[in-house]
C-alpha cells in the first residue's frame, strides 16, 4: 500500500502539491463545495487553521462537484469564491472525484486506510473529513455532520504528540 506522503495531487494551478511536504504535521483533508448545505463549514475550517497553523496543522481542500453537482467548473471560481467569501488561505487543490472509477488516488488510500460508518468505504457527501497525525497514518474519519470546531480537542492531541523518528 502506497504512503501518505508519496502522494503529490494537483493543485489549483495545475502544479504538483507534494504530500512530502506536509511531513511531521497534523494534516486535515476535507472534500468540499461552494453551494451547499455545508459550506458554512469553510468559516470553521479557516479559524482552525488560523489557530494551529504554527503548531503544526495543515489543512487541505479537495473540491468534488459529485455531491449534488454544488461546486464550481473551474478551480479558479473555486478559489475566488472561497477567498472572497470566507477568507480562506489554507490549499484549495484542484477539483476531483472522491468516488467511483474516476476516483482521485488520495480519496482511494484515504477511504482504504479508515471507513465510514458502518464501515462504508465510499464518500457519502460534501465535507468528509480525514485526520492524518504527524507521521503520515490516517487516524480518523469524520462525517459532514461533524463540524469543524468539534475536531479541536483532537487535532490538539495530534499536535501534542511529536513525530516517531525515522530508523
Amino acid at each position: 500500500m502506497q504512503e501518505f506522503y508519496s502522494f503529490a495531487p494537483i493543485d489549483e494551478d495545475g502544479n504538483p502539491f507534494p504530500f512530502s511536504s506536509l511531513r511531521n504535521k497534523v494534516v486535515l483533508i476535507v472534500n468540499v463545495a461552494s453551494h451547499g448545505a455545508f459550506t458554512p463549514q469553510y468559516k470553521e475550517l479557516e479559524y482552525l487553521y488560523e489557530k494551529y497553523k504554527s503548531h503544526g496543522l495543515m489543512i487541505v481542500a479537495f473540491p468534488c462537484g459529485q455531491f449534488g453537482n454544488q461546486e464550481f467548473e473551474k478551480d479558479e471560481e473555486i478559489n475566488k469564491f472561497c477567498q472572497n467569501k470566507f477568507g480562506v488561505t489554507f490549499p484549495i487543490l484542484h477539483k476531483i472525484r472522491c468516488n467511483g472509477q474516476k476516483q482521485d488516488p488520495v480519496y482511494k488510500f484515504l477511504k482504504n486506510s479508515v471507513s465510514g460508518k458502518s464501515g462504508i468505504k465510499m464518500i457519502k457527501w460534501n465535507f468528509e473529513k480525514f485526520l492524518i497525525d504527524r507521521n503520515g497514518k490516517v487516524v480518523k474519519r469524520f462525517s459532514c455532520m461533524t463540524r469543524p470546531l468539534g475536531l479541536s480537542q483532537i487535532i490538539e492531541e495530534l499536535l501534542n504528540q511529536p513525530p516517531k523518528e525515522e530508523i
